[in-house]
């Protein structure tokens, strides 16, 4: 007889402190895969959440492929007829960068108005804590199997990703795949993640001569590439801030928009700066695809002589509405830069990485009891089914692998936990009702599985 509502109640507020306690304990590790950073950190890490995983009773291994970092895999066999369960997350955080816009220190967990403050409190080290919260709730009583996959380079691409689960693929077999790593609707309104957009990095690059000359007595005459690269990344847009790159896909109408005040705040938009684009805001950042120039190679302005530059080089980012192409995204971008490159100019066009965008079916008696699971912990609040305009590639990864599998797309993060900026935090109140709403999915997971069981 598996644990009643109550009991599960009872045994979530019983497992908090501690759990909280790990949390810190995996907050202060600076476990950040990307190049240049102490990867020794993220080993620390992987051993920090197997340890985890072995005191909640499984059979726990640190795995990795090729050159990647290490994952780690838990497990717990399945009672008899019951279905298995796989709970993702990752234990990897993004790096800091400016350590002055941080209030406190980042790799210490610190709390302030009923948030808590550190690099990976929300992302993802509070993912793998809920999956622990549950865990630990249930003991020696768990009603389903349970495989629990913490990854260890998510925020760096995921590159060994494929293969992991390719090389692990019968361990992780599950009938319901649980992924901690997106976000709720707002603070008090739980949300299952029904489409996410995909990926597509690239750099462009422009020149225009074959050194830097005299501003006086070229200027006028000889354009410069930073003159150049302007006007070429004026043209990804028309006037009213639409992508305007011919072959880029946009998916259908949203559900639920954004209210425009929630989303200036959210944002921090300054007073006067208007949104970009057209239609509903939640078309705009969930179902459309978005260019964005990450960054620009040029001189400073500091050290700038007076002097055309050959050379101009940007990092462009463009979201993927879901059902694009990677692939074909990627042939429109080189496409649109070569063709509308002004004067003559030289352009090269270089590919990063990229990855799928995603659409989940959300019916069926498995999304019933993550709903049914969500209503509960919220207190009688209907959870919010949303897109996100954000990238978790691999959940298409897991969808070509697994395909009879549900995917429940969860998370604990909320519209103010600033993940990947300075001060990422996490709101506690929602985090403890996120470990209750997991506890309670893995029951009714169970209770729902009859006719898969049969």
């Amino acid at each position: 007889m598996t644990l009643s509502e109550p009991e599960l109640r009872a045994a979530i507020t019983r497992e908090l402190p501690g759990v909280r306690a790990d949390l810190e304990r995996l907050v202060r590790i600076p476990g950040i895969a990307f190049d240049g950073f102490d990867h020794s950190h993220v080993e620390r890490s992987a051993e920090a959440v197997a340890e985890l995983l072995r005191g909640c009773g499984l059979d726990t291994r640190i795995v990795r492929s090729g050159g990647g970092l290490p994952a780690v895999i838990g497990s717990r066999p399945a009672p008899p007829g019951a279905p298995t369960v796989l709970l993702y997350a990752h234990h990897d955080v993004q790096p800091v960068g400016d350590l002055a816009l941080w209030e406190s220190d980042p790799f210490v967990a610190v709390e302030r108005d009923g948030r808590l403050y550190g690099r990976g409190a929300a992302d993802d080290k509070a993912g793998v804590m809920a999956h622990v919260a549950a865990l630990r709730a249930y003991g020696d009583e768990l009603p389903v199997g349970v495989v629990i996959f913490v990854e260890g380079e998510e925020e760096f691409g995921s590159a060994s990703l494929e293969q992991l689960l390719a090389e692990h693929r019968d361990a992780l077999a599950a009938d319901v795949i649980v992924i901690a790593d997106s976000g709720n609707w707002d603070i008090g309104v739980p949300a299952l993640t029904t489409s996410l957009r995909g990926i597509v990095n690239m750099f462009v690059e422009v020149r225009t001569a074959d050194h830097a000359i005299h501003s006086g007595m070229f200027g006028g005459a000889v354009p410069d590439s930073l003159t150049v690269l302007a006007k070429l990344l004026a043209t990804l847009h028309d006037d009213a801030g639409d992508v305007a790159v011919d072959g880029l896909v946009s998916a259908g109408p949203t559900p639920v928009d954004y209210p425009e005040d929630r989303l200036r705040v959210e944002a921090g938009l300054l007073d006067g700066v208007s949104f970009v684009g057209t239609g509903r805001l939640t078309e705009r950042i969930w179902h459309r695809p978005a260019v964005s120039v990450l960054g620009i190679d040029a001189p400073r302005t500091a050290e700038a002589p007076n002097a055309l530059a050959p050379s101009a080089k940007a990092k462009l980012s463009v979201r993927l509405a879901p059902g694009d192409d990677p692939k074909s995204a990627y042939a429109a971008m080189k496409a649109h830069l070569e063709k509308h490159v002004p004067w003559g100019a030289h352009v090269e066009v270089t590919f990063e990485h990229d990855g799928a965008p995603c659409v989940i079916d959300a019916t069926g008696p498995m999304f019933d009891a993550a709903r049914d699971a969500f209503r509960t912990a919220w207190d009688g609040v209907d959870p919010v089914d949303i897109g996100v305009g954000g990238s978790i590639p691999f959940i298409a990864t897991f969808q070509e692998m697994f395909p009879g599998a549900a995917i429940l797309v969860t998370g604990v993060e909320d519209p103010h936990a600033q993940a990947h900026g300075p001060n990422e935090s996490l709101h506690l109140g929602e985090f403890a009702r996120v470990c209750l709403a997991e506890a309670l999915l893995l029951r009714s997971v169970a209770d729902a599985a009859g006719p898969l069981a049969s």
